[in-house]
């Protein structure tokens, strides 16, 4: 992730099939950026933000984008969050954006192994 602000959120695609573990990853992540409410998959509200604390960002913002057809990503206010350098976006099933999620984006997927297994890759 970067170390300095640029003019755009910093944006993270978690892919993989259900249960993978895409929602987990989050609330590892939202409980080591002192995030203290209870951190749940937005698959219904679609998108969820959380204040925290960190030299760079003031927002978490966690999107389930599974129920999100291409071309829907307004109706969650997708470039609000995309053009604030202070939010950490983070998004679930990042391929039902389409053409809006961000080529550049870091992306993490997740690949079920066993019941308690699994493989992650990650990059650019």
């Amino acid at each position: 992730l970067p170390s300095a602000r640029t003019n755009t959120a910093c944006v993270v695609g978690l892919s993989g099939d259900l249960g993978a573990g895409k929602t987990t990853f989050v609330q590892a992540l939202a409980r080591a950026l002192g995030v203290r409410s209870k951190v749940t998959s937005p698959t219904f509200v679609i998108a969820q933000r959380y204040p925290i604390r960190h030299p760079v960002f003031e927002s978490l913002v966690h999107i389930d984008a599974y129920r999100l057809m291409p071309g829907e990503e307004q109706t969650i206010g997708w470039d609000q969050y995309l053009n604030d350098p202070k939010n950490l976006v983070v998004v679930e099933w990042p391929e039902r954006l389409g053409g809006a999620f961000p080529k550049s984006a870091f992306s993490v997927r997740f690949e079920t192994i066993g019941e308690q297994e699994r493989d992650i890759t990650y990059g650019y």
